[in-house]
């Protein structure tokens, strides 16, 4: 075996090591799994408010705690779970419609609890129901567990206070009526205490996913009043997560200014409770493409907290913050306190913008970029930007190939007029080996001169194949979690570049009416439609690039390459199978040009004829 085909077939190995360790851990059967529900049975007690991250003792100027005097507690399993629709009517509510989002929110509480966006729909058909991001609690899940997403502020009385304040039972009235939350028109919600506290909630909305909540109190009673505003997000009920490794899905946020956590839902279940002090910043939820966070104003210090309670029997998830010092409301006076929610779609350049328009840190990083995101997020914008010229993401993604195949043209070129070379001295490399057939050290030091001598690397075969590594991880990022890449279509029967091959060739593409994917132990590898044929026909030709080698393991290595990756990558979405595909056709074409140029004959339709065995092999002499 020469060197040059030796670094090969060790660069492919190691590249199926990659393919079939992410179809196992990631890709694989896990893809439909829930999470593991822990059974934990105690529910967390809290002095001040379960669930709700309180004020620290030691909070910069100020000794006070909130008090357990009408604190909001968590929300109490329902005594019947109805559906979201008759949840929804069960209550007075403001409506709420933007050109992103429509729904309402609940007076009982003061809570946004109804949100749904109107540019996304459930599946690539335009007329199938659109996302529903927020439910109020007592809503059923299709399965007929539990489920509830909602997000409330409100106030926590200072250690020793009596003032009594709003909870989760608490009947606002929206001043003007019937008034509908929009961009233009904001909406305030108002509630006296009948002890000298009057509470105002005003909401306000952009075009997008933002929401602005500002608290204010109207303090009659004489004397001063201390009240800690809060705020966070609320989700009963596990939500079922894709547990893919090139994401993240679950509790998020960014607190300080090095501080940015995430957790798994299992994680806050073993946990229970997990805090941060005297920090500044957001905390919430982030699922594949949508998110849900509570914002503290910028700069304000604030105390946040992830909880797991369960109320009722009923899984509940708390992300919250209360301010580390309080409000103080004179006498005869008033005072606010603003947050934001964001709660939508993640759009990035809608996300980016929150930092410049509103200065809320880095809330852009509710879209995970992965370990390279040095590397996938320049391949976004460069997508979006082709996009924009072309009109199809699939052809943005095709042209981006061509640009990342110029850009690497020049270490290619070296690599392959390598190969060139190798195959130029062979004759000389054979008679080397048979020379000092039983002196190893000596043959590999007559190796090293032949090297030296024609310039010659012999690891420089590997990098065209160990550069498509961090491509390809890129682009399966790009393509699994970018928002613009879902339902995208390319052309034919590939309606969304982010989800698999519909086709299945185990179905004869669609003649029987059967899942073979449901097969036990194989199922994972029972899908296989079209592009992933072409691609593991475009790798098998790659292969024949070279002539068919007489060592029988390195022989069968080659031809069972093909075969793996076309089954590994069955299941993967259809664009990074459709950019696997036309990168092996560039690389055919480019290791072509290259070593033909440098002198190195290349036979490769002669090569596929002895492959299929209507030529007899040439020995290499």
């Amino acid at each position: 075996m020469n060197e040059s085909n030796r670094n090969m077939i060790i660069a492919i190995v190691l590249s199926v090591v990659v393919l079939l360790g992410w179809q196992f851990f990631i890709a694989g059967p896990q893809l439909q799994k829930q999470q593991q529900q822990a059974a934990l049975e105690q529910q967390q007690a809290s002095a001040a408010n379960p669930g709700l991250a309180t004020a620290s003792s030691t909070a910069p100027g100020h000794t006070a705690t909130p008090a357990a005097n009408g604190a909001t507690a968590p929300a109490a399993a329902p005594a019947a779970i109805i559906d979201r629709a008759q949840a929804i009517a069960a209550t007075q509510r403001v409506a709420i419609d933007t050109p992103s989002v429509k729904g309402s929110i609940n007076l009982t509480g003061g809570r946004l609890d109804d949100l749904e966006l109107k540019k996304y729909t459930e599946t690539v058909d335009p007329s199938s129901p659109i996302i529903t991001l927020l439910s109020p609690s007592g809503v059923e899940t299709p399965e007929g567990m539990p489920y509830a997403y909602y997000v409330e502020q409100g106030w926590v009385p200072a250690s020793g206070s009596t003032a009594k304040v709003p909870d989760a039972q608490t009947v606002w009235t929206a001043d003007g009526g019937t008034a509908t939350l929009t961009p233009q028109t904001p909406v305030t919600l108002t509630w006296d205490n009948g002890a000298g506290l009057v509470f105002h909630r005003t909401f306000a909305v952009d075009t997008n996913y933002l929401f602005t909540v500002t608290q204010t109190v109207d303090n009659k009673t004489g004397a001063d009043v201390q009240l800690f505003p809060y705020s966070r997000a609320v989700r009963e009920g596990t939500p079922k997560v894709q547990n893919f490794f090139v994401q993240h899905e679950g509790p998020v946020g960014v607190l300080g200014s090095n501080n940015e956590v995430s957790k798994k839902y299992s994680d806050v279940q073993s946990d229970k409770q997990e805090r941060w002090d005297n920090t500044t910043g957001w905390i919430g939820y982030t699922d594949k493409y949508w998110a849900t966070v509570v914002i503290a104003n910028p700069g304000e210090q604030i105390n946040a907290q992830f909880t797991y309670l369960k109320p009722g029997n009923v899984e509940q998830y708390q992300s919250s913050f209360v301010t580390s010092t309080p409000v103080t409301i004179a006498a005869n006076a008033s005072a606010s306190d603003k947050s934001f929610v964001f709660a939508g779609a993640k759009e990035e350049s809608v996300l980016s913008s929150y930092e410049q328009t509103q200065h809320i840190d880095r809330l852009d990083l509710l879209i995970d970029w992965g370990w390279f995101f040095f590397f996938t997020r320049p391949m976004f914008y460069l997508l979006k930007f082709l996009y924009g010229f072309l009109g199809n993401f699939g052809l943005a993604m095709l042209s981006m190939t061509v640009i990342v195949k110029l850009l690497f043209f020049p270490l290619a070129n070296r690599s392959y007029a390598s190969m060139a070379a190798m195959r130029r001295v062979q004759p000389e490399m054979k008679q080397i080996q048979a020379r000092f057939k039983d002196d190893r050290p000596a043959q590999q030091q007559a190796m090293m001169e032949l090297y030296k001598r024609e310039k010659i690397n012999p690891l420089s075969g590997c990098w065209p194949i160990l550069l498509q590594i961090p491509v390809f991880y890129s682009l399966y990022t790009v393509i699994f979690i970018s928002l613009e890449m879902r339902h995208a279509p390319f052309f034919g029967w590939i309606q969304d570049l982010a989800a698999q091959d519909p086709t299945n060739i185990f179905t004869l593409f669609g003649l029987i009416n059967w899942d073979p994917t449901q097969l036990p132990f194989v199922g994972g590898f029972a899908h296989l439609g079209v592009w992933p044929l072409i691609m593991g026909c475009t790798m098998w030709v790659q292969m024949r690039l070279n002539p068919q080698q007489g060592d029988a393991t390195q022989q069968a290595i080659l031809n069972w390459m093909p075969v793996i990756f076309t089954f590994t990558l069955g299941t993967f979405p259809a664009g990074l199978v459709i950019y696997w595909s036309w990168n092996n056709t560039l690389s055919i074409c480019q290791q072509y040009f290259i070593m033909s140029r440098h002198g190195a004959k290349v036979d490769l339709f002669g090569n596929i004829l002895t492959s299929l065995g209507l030529r007899k092999p040439k020995t290499t002499t």
